[in-house]
């Protein structure tokens, strides 16, 4: 029954990849996200059932659309298989406790933020407020009493200002504002784990940073703009769903 459980939470995170894709993709274009048959970028095609199952689909067609053979990018699949992960150590971490379900929500909202922070380099604000409220919601599920609850606010309210302090004293340079919500909605899901998967998220953002400064065609070159987003949601998570702590690492 287990791993019955298991295959379906990595389904339905592969699934809800896919909704949050067209979240991301048709919000503030005029287009509703609500309703309409999705099409290829390219040819416009109505996509059908073999076109829209999850990793499989891009796997299968070798990432081209079936009927004008245009590229389908490779994040559309390593989103998918990112959030199948995460709903399955969600449900790995929390087992199906009522904590859950806004867990779940969370993540998809989320996966909503990612997409578009890695197309636009921004957070939209209506993302954020569904992404906190979630949170909010497993938090207050996860943390009975007052005093549990109010340790994780207090938390999450000091991770989210160091990241404004770093866009405030940086005038935007180092950090986005957008940045400051996802850290204080996170810290909510990592609780006392928060401060861990802060650090762990910068120190993710540094190699992947120097990865693509020196990966960049014509040499290093300072400038190039990153979006911190991800490494939040990875970071994060990794810290929560392996309980990694850094403060026994450095004796406190």
């Amino acid at each position: 029954m287990s791993f019955i459980l298991s295959c379906f939470f990595l389904a339905l995170g592969a699934i809800s990849a896919s909704f949050a894709g067209v979240i991301a993709e048709r919000s503030y274009t005029g287009q509703s996200w609500t309703s309409g048959r999705s099409r290829c970028n390219s040819c416009t095609r109505e996509l059908g059932g073999l076109d829209l199952v999850p990793i499989l689909s891009w796997l299968f067609s070798r990432g081209r659309c079936r009927t004008c053979r245009a590229k389908i990018p490779a994040a559309y699949l390593w989103m998918e298989i990112a959030l199948g992960v995460s709903f399955l150590g969600a449900y790995e971490t929390l087992g199906l406790a009522p904590a859950l379900l806004p867990f779940l929500f969370a993540l998809i909202a989320l996966a909503a933020i990612v997409i578009y922070d890695l197309r636009h380099m921004i957070v939209p604000g209506a993302f954020s407020a569904a992404f906190i409220l979630f949170s909010f919601l497993y938090a207050l599920l996860a943390n009975p009493g007052a005093r549990a609850f109010g340790l994780v606010l207090l938390i999450a309210g000091g991770v989210s200002l160091i990241l404004f302090l770093f866009y405030a004293l940086s005038g935007g340079r180092v950090m986005g504002l957008g940045d400051t919500p996802v850290a204080f909605g996170l810290s909510l899901l990592a609780g006392v784990l928060a401060p861990s998967g802060l650090i762990l998220s910068f120190w993710i953002g540094a190699v992947i940073g120097i990865i693509v400064l020196f990966g960049r065609r014509g040499g290093p070159r300072m400038g190039v703009e990153v979006p911190f987003v991800p490494f939040l949601a990875v970071g994060f998570l990794i810290a929560l769903y392996t309980g990694w702590n850094i403060f026994p690492l450095i004796g406190l």
